[in-house]
């Protein structure tokens, strides 16, 4: 435990969510604190505050404040070390602000835990042709393709195993061997990685049928193209919290229309709006599924994971959204696979050098 700096986790009240959210993943600590320009404390953010405001309808560029905790508990400058701890413990929180009488903050408190070893397994969907990314993937894999200095996939791989993630299901079938000979048995990362080969294309969901035994507990779902900083941790304790057969996670998408919308009844105008901004949410391409939705998947058939989340809601099965603030790239044609380049050294590099 030590006493961390505030201002480096400090944002205005009136800074926007997606400000706050740029602090959160620079320092990754978890928290950021929501301090005037007196330090007067307003209130604390942290992933699951983001996620909970944007299912109630808020958008990354609202006030933080539509977000926060605005009644954080706080530790009081003078009280002893001890005192602090006992309060971590009894709230079963991570962090403490520190504020002096007048509410002021002073610093941050905080638990340094270790990372937690996760044995769900995490299933990873690498079998596609990548025919968007031609030539580039006409002689290899597109997990394999390199962004900044080592393949998509060994930058998926550290992420989801630095967060505790041990167990692994590769689904190759693509130009598999290249995958199998570099990775082997992910003992280089400290891991144990399982192959699953599709003999034919099997879709997103498809070769959970191929799995060699059914999994005992929520796992995770993951397509092969994806760079992400997604907590799959904190996706799992979502999946669990609402007890759900499925959670797909999800990312905001605005799309603007170049023109003035007319709203009409009949012959008569409603409504009418300058360019408006419509905003959705899409599938990001990651999942964490019950044991039970394993019993829909046919065998060794053809089947997208859509088909999977359709048919548990037509049987009124909970199906959850998880919203991701964290950094997202589905690298699935060339000028995404070029901005990967470029967003690599901010989101990956850096956390690597720190």
């Amino acid at each position: 435990m030590s006493l961390f700096e505030w201002k480096r986790i400090a944002v205005l009240p009136e800074a926007s969510i997606k400000e706050a959210l740029t602090v959160l993943d620079k320092e990754a600590l978890q928290i950021v604190l929501v301090v005037d320009k007196s330090g007067v404390l307003h209130g604390t953010l942290t992933d699951g505050d983001v996620r909970r405001a944007l299912l109630r309808g808020a958008t990354l560029m609202d006030s933080v404040s539509e977000a926060m905790n605005t009644q954080p508990t706080t530790g009081l400058l003078g009280q002893s070390e001890t005192a602090w701890k006992r309060k971590l413990i009894e709230k079963s929180i991570r962090h403490l602000p520190i504020v002096d009488q007048n509410k002021c903050i002073v610093g941050l408190f905080y638990d340094k835990k270790e990372v937690i070893k996760r044995l769900n397994p995490v299933v990873l969907m690498l079998g596609g042709l990548g025919t968007r990314l031609r030539p580039l993937t006409e002689s290899v894999p597109k997990p394999m393709l390199r962004v900044g200095d080592k393949p998509i996939l060994e930058t998926i791989l550290t992420h989801i195993a630095e967060q505790g993630f041990v167990h692994f299901y590769f689904c190759i079938n693509y130009l598999g061997e290249q995958i199998r000979h570099y990775f082997g048995d992910g003992s280089r990362w400290g891991v144990h990685i399982e192959y699953v080969e599709e003999h034919d294309r099997m879709g997103t969901a498809g070769a959970l049928s191929l799995l060699p035994e059914k999994p005992q507990t929520p796992f995770i779902v993951m397509n092969g193209d994806l760079l992400t900083k997604v907590n799959l941790g904190a996706l799992l304790d979502f999946h669990l919290e609402h007890n759900n057969i499925a959670t797909a996670c999800v990312r905001e998408y605005a799309q603007q229309v170049p023109y003035g919308v007319v709203d009409v009844d009949g012959a008569r105008v409603t409504q009418l709006v300058e360019k408006p901004v419509y905003r959705y949410f899409v599938n990001a391409g990651i999942y964490a599924l019950s044991p039970e939705a394993m019993d829909k998947v046919p065998e060794e058939a053809f089947y997208d994971m859509p088909t999977l989340i359709e048919e548990v809601l037509s049987e009124r099965g909970n199906v959850g959204a998880f919203p991701i603030t964290e950094y997202w790239m589905d690298i699935g044609q060339m000028p995404d696979f070029e901005q990967a380049q470029v967003d690599y050294e901010v989101h990956f590099q850096k956390r690597k050098n720190s």
